[in-house]
Protein backbone atom coordinates (compact mmCIF):
# COMPACT_ATOMS: atom_id res chain seq x y z
CA UNK A 1 0.00 0.00 0.00
CA UNK A 2 2.72 2.74 1.11
CA UNK A 3 4.49 1.67 -2.08
CA UNK A 4 1.77 2.65 -4.03
CA UNK A 5 0.76 5.25 -2.51
CA UNK A 6 4.60 6.99 -2.75
CA UNK A 7 5.05 5.80 -6.53
CA UNK A 8 5.29 8.42 -9.05
CA UNK A 9 6.00 10.94 -6.47
CA UNK A 10 9.00 13.51 -6.66
CA UNK A 11 11.45 12.83 -3.70
CA UNK A 12 11.98 16.49 -2.13
CA UNK A 13 14.22 15.93 0.81
CA UNK A 14 16.24 12.98 2.20
CA UNK A 15 17.72 13.08 5.78
CA UNK A 16 20.78 12.87 6.44
CA UNK A 17 22.95 9.69 7.39
CA UNK A 18 24.51 12.54 9.92
CA UNK A 19 21.11 13.05 11.74
CA UNK A 20 20.51 10.38 13.92
CA UNK A 21 16.72 9.00 13.91
CA UNK A 22 16.48 9.86 17.62
CA UNK A 23 13.70 12.02 18.74
CA UNK A 24 14.65 15.53 19.14
CA UNK A 25 13.57 17.29 23.06
CA UNK A 26 13.43 20.67 21.27
CA UNK A 27 9.81 23.17 22.01
CA UNK A 28 7.81 23.08 19.14
CA UNK A 29 8.97 26.12 16.81
CA UNK A 30 12.56 26.18 18.40
CA UNK A 31 15.12 27.06 16.12
CA UNK A 32 17.68 24.18 17.60
CA UNK A 33 16.51 21.57 15.08
CA UNK A 34 16.65 23.40 12.17
CA UNK A 35 20.42 24.14 13.11
CA UNK A 36 21.35 20.82 13.35
CA UNK A 37 19.58 19.85 10.28
CA UNK A 38 21.22 22.71 8.27
CA UNK A 39 25.23 21.88 10.05
CA UNK A 40 24.53 17.70 9.80
CA UNK A 41 23.89 18.80 5.76
CA UNK A 42 26.69 20.75 5.45
CA UNK A 43 29.02 18.07 7.02
CA UNK A 44 27.67 15.33 4.62
CA UNK A 45 27.99 17.50 1.79
CA UNK A 46 31.29 17.76 2.20
CA UNK A 47 32.07 14.31 3.06
CA UNK A 48 33.66 14.70 6.74
CA UNK A 49 31.72 12.91 9.23
CA UNK A 50 34.33 10.59 9.76
CA UNK A 51 36.86 14.07 10.21
CA UNK A 52 34.45 16.00 12.39
CA UNK A 53 34.37 16.76 16.07
CA UNK A 54 31.68 18.70 17.51
CA UNK A 55 31.75 19.91 21.60
CA UNK A 56 27.72 20.33 22.97
CA UNK A 57 27.39 22.80 26.16
CA UNK A 58 25.43 22.27 28.58
CA UNK A 59 21.61 24.36 28.11
CA UNK A 60 18.69 23.58 25.96
CA UNK A 61 21.27 21.92 23.68
CA UNK A 62 23.37 19.47 26.08
CA UNK A 63 21.64 16.56 23.64
CA UNK A 64 23.46 17.49 20.62
CA UNK A 65 25.55 14.30 20.73
CA UNK A 66 21.91 12.19 20.49
CA UNK A 67 20.94 14.06 17.14
CA UNK A 68 24.47 14.64 15.40
CA UNK A 69 25.94 11.73 14.30
CA UNK A 70 29.73 12.85 14.40
CA UNK A 71 32.59 12.36 16.98
CA UNK A 72 31.26 14.69 19.94
CA UNK A 73 32.16 16.05 24.02
CA UNK A 74 30.57 17.03 26.00
CA UNK A 75 31.73 19.94 27.95
CA UNK A 76 31.13 21.74 31.31
CA UNK A 77 29.19 24.78 31.13
CA UNK A 78 30.43 27.43 29.37
CA UNK A 79 33.83 25.75 28.60
CA UNK A 80 32.82 24.08 25.08
CA UNK A 81 34.96 26.82 23.36
CA UNK A 82 38.16 25.66 25.45
CA UNK A 83 36.99 22.34 25.07
CA UNK A 84 36.94 22.48 21.58
CA UNK A 85 40.45 24.05 21.77
CA UNK A 86 42.06 21.25 23.19
CA UNK A 87 40.67 18.42 20.68
CA UNK A 88 41.82 20.77 17.80
CA UNK A 89 45.28 21.00 19.13
CA UNK A 90 45.46 17.73 19.71
CA UNK A 91 43.73 16.47 16.40
CA UNK A 92 44.60 19.45 14.04
CA UNK A 93 43.72 17.37 11.21
CA UNK A 94 39.87 17.16 12.32
CA UNK A 95 36.94 20.11 11.90
CA UNK A 96 36.34 20.77 15.08
CA UNK A 97 33.30 22.93 16.61
CA UNK A 98 31.12 24.06 18.83
CA UNK A 99 27.74 24.35 19.42
CA UNK A 100 26.73 26.93 22.71
CA UNK A 101 23.68 29.51 23.43
CA UNK A 102 23.84 32.51 24.51
CA UNK A 103 23.82 31.64 28.53
CA UNK A 104 26.87 29.17 27.90
CA UNK A 105 28.73 31.46 25.29
CA UNK A 106 28.07 35.16 26.34
CA UNK A 107 27.63 34.53 30.33
CA UNK A 108 29.47 31.93 32.39
CA UNK A 109 31.49 31.06 28.82
CA UNK A 110 32.48 34.91 28.18
CA UNK A 111 35.76 34.42 29.71
CA UNK A 112 36.78 31.23 27.10
CA UNK A 113 34.66 32.69 24.52
CA UNK A 114 36.90 35.53 24.26
CA UNK A 115 39.92 34.36 24.89
CA UNK A 116 39.40 31.01 22.33
CA UNK A 117 39.15 34.14 19.65
CA UNK A 118 41.28 36.33 20.73
CA UNK A 119 44.23 33.27 20.12
CA UNK A 120 42.68 32.58 16.73
CA UNK A 121 42.17 29.15 17.61
CA UNK A 122 41.28 27.25 14.43
CA UNK A 123 37.77 26.56 14.80
CA UNK A 124 34.17 26.81 14.60
CA UNK A 125 31.92 28.25 16.70
CA UNK A 126 28.08 28.34 16.59
CA UNK A 127 26.23 30.46 18.89
CA UNK A 128 22.16 29.99 19.22
CA UNK A 129 21.33 33.79 20.50
CA UNK A 130 17.41 33.42 21.20
CA UNK A 131 18.04 36.20 23.96
CA UNK A 132 16.72 33.99 27.19
CA UNK A 133 18.07 30.83 28.96
CA UNK A 134 15.36 28.41 27.64
CA UNK A 135 16.33 25.27 29.49
CA UNK A 136 16.18 25.83 33.08
CA UNK A 137 13.12 28.23 33.23
CA UNK A 138 13.58 31.47 30.85
CA UNK A 139 15.23 33.69 33.06
CA UNK A 140 17.19 37.05 31.77
CA UNK A 141 20.63 36.03 29.02
CA UNK A 142 23.06 38.67 28.37
CA UNK A 143 21.38 38.99 24.92
CA UNK A 144 18.14 39.82 26.24
CA UNK A 145 16.78 42.79 25.14
CA UNK A 146 15.60 46.34 27.16
CA UNK A 147 11.92 45.86 28.45
CA UNK A 148 12.11 42.10 28.04
CA UNK A 149 9.86 40.65 30.52
CA UNK A 150 12.08 36.77 32.19
CA UNK A 151 11.29 35.13 34.62
CA UNK A 152 14.04 37.29 36.83
CA UNK A 153 12.51 40.24 34.81
CA UNK A 154 9.11 40.08 35.32
CA UNK A 155 8.66 43.96 34.64
CA UNK A 156 11.32 44.18 31.82
CA UNK A 157 14.97 44.67 31.74
CA UNK A 158 16.16 47.62 32.83
CA UNK A 159 19.43 48.98 31.11
CA UNK A 160 19.95 51.29 34.07
CA UNK A 161 20.03 48.81 36.55
CA UNK A 162 20.86 45.43 34.72
CA UNK A 163 23.07 46.72 31.64
CA UNK A 164 22.51 46.46 28.16
CA UNK A 165 22.33 43.67 25.66
CA UNK A 166 25.91 42.05 25.18
CA UNK A 167 26.42 42.02 21.67
CA UNK A 168 28.97 39.39 22.02
CA UNK A 169 29.80 38.47 18.22
CA UNK A 170 30.32 42.64 17.48
CA UNK A 171 32.66 42.41 19.91
CA UNK A 172 34.52 39.30 18.58
CA UNK A 173 34.46 40.45 15.61
CA UNK A 174 37.20 43.31 16.74
CA UNK A 175 39.35 40.29 18.22
CA UNK A 176 42.59 39.93 15.54
CA UNK A 177 41.76 36.29 15.82
CA UNK A 178 38.54 36.27 14.43
CA UNK A 179 38.79 35.23 10.59
CA UNK A 180 35.23 34.88 9.91
CA UNK A 181 32.09 36.57 12.09
CA UNK A 182 28.42 36.48 10.74
CA UNK A 183 25.13 36.75 12.06
CA UNK A 184 22.34 34.65 10.68
CA UNK A 185 19.08 33.22 11.05
CA UNK A 186 16.38 30.60 10.74
CA UNK A 187 13.15 31.76 10.49
CA UNK A 188 12.89 32.29 6.98
CA UNK A 189 14.19 29.72 3.82
CA UNK A 190 16.19 32.31 2.57
CA UNK A 191 17.93 32.77 6.01
CA UNK A 192 18.42 28.88 6.21
CA UNK A 193 20.46 28.85 2.75
CA UNK A 194 22.28 31.87 4.13
CA UNK A 195 23.03 30.33 7.14
CA UNK A 196 24.56 26.92 5.47
CA UNK A 197 26.71 28.96 2.98
CA UNK A 198 27.92 30.39 6.44
CA UNK A 199 28.71 26.95 7.85
CA UNK A 200 29.88 25.68 4.56
CA UNK A 201 32.47 28.60 4.35
CA UNK A 202 33.72 27.95 7.81
CA UNK A 203 34.84 24.62 7.41
CA UNK A 204 36.33 25.04 4.58
CA UNK A 205 38.17 28.16 6.24
CA UNK A 206 39.54 25.46 8.61
CA UNK A 207 41.83 24.16 6.20
CA UNK A 208 43.36 27.74 5.97
CA UNK A 209 44.19 27.69 9.60
CA UNK A 210 43.62 31.40 9.99
CA UNK A 211 42.08 31.88 12.68
CA UNK A 212 38.50 31.41 14.47
CA UNK A 213 35.03 31.44 12.79
CA UNK A 214 32.09 32.56 14.57
CA UNK A 215 28.32 32.23 13.73
CA UNK A 216 25.70 33.69 15.72
CA UNK A 217 22.43 32.42 14.57
CA UNK A 218 19.53 34.79 16.54
CA UNK A 219 16.51 32.56 17.03
CA UNK A 220 13.25 31.97 18.53
CA UNK A 221 12.21 30.83 21.94
CA UNK A 222 8.61 30.04 22.25
CA UNK A 223 8.35 28.40 25.31
CA UNK A 224 10.59 31.00 26.81
CA UNK A 225 9.31 34.22 25.83
CA UNK A 226 6.09 33.04 26.16
CA UNK A 227 4.83 32.70 22.28
CA UNK A 228 2.57 30.82 20.30
CA UNK A 229 5.30 29.46 17.39
CA UNK A 230 4.06 31.64 14.53
CA UNK A 231 3.99 35.17 17.12
CA UNK A 232 7.94 34.50 17.81
CA UNK A 233 9.00 34.69 14.10
CA UNK A 234 6.93 38.54 13.79
CA UNK A 235 8.75 39.29 17.40
CA UNK A 236 12.19 38.14 16.19
CA UNK A 237 11.83 40.41 13.14
CA UNK A 238 10.36 43.51 14.63
CA UNK A 239 12.47 43.13 17.85
CA UNK A 240 15.41 40.92 18.56
CA UNK A 241 16.63 42.07 14.29
CA UNK A 242 16.89 45.14 14.56
CA UNK A 243 19.10 44.92 18.05
CA UNK A 244 21.01 41.98 16.47
CA UNK A 245 21.05 43.12 12.36
CA UNK A 246 22.15 40.06 10.46
CA UNK A 247 24.97 39.87 7.75
CA UNK A 248 28.84 39.66 7.66
CA UNK A 249 30.24 41.42 10.40
CA UNK A 250 34.08 40.62 9.47
CA UNK A 251 34.99 38.14 5.99
CA UNK A 252 38.70 37.54 5.32
CA UNK A 253 40.26 39.84 3.34
CA UNK A 254 43.30 37.48 1.30
CA UNK A 255 42.81 33.88 1.09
Amino acid sequence: MEENVLEGLECVYVKPDTLTDKYQHYCPGCGHGVVHKVLMEVIEELGIQDKTIGVAPVGCSVFAYNYMNVDMQEAAHGRASAVATGVKRVLPDKYVYSYQGDGDLAAIGTGETIHTVNRGENILMIFINNGIYGMTGGQMAPTSLPGQVTSTTPYGRDPKKIGYPLKITDLLANLPGAYYVTRQAVHTPNAVRKLKKAIKNSFEYQLLDRGTCFIEVVSNCPSGWKMTPVDTIKYLEEEMLPQYPLGDLKVPQNN
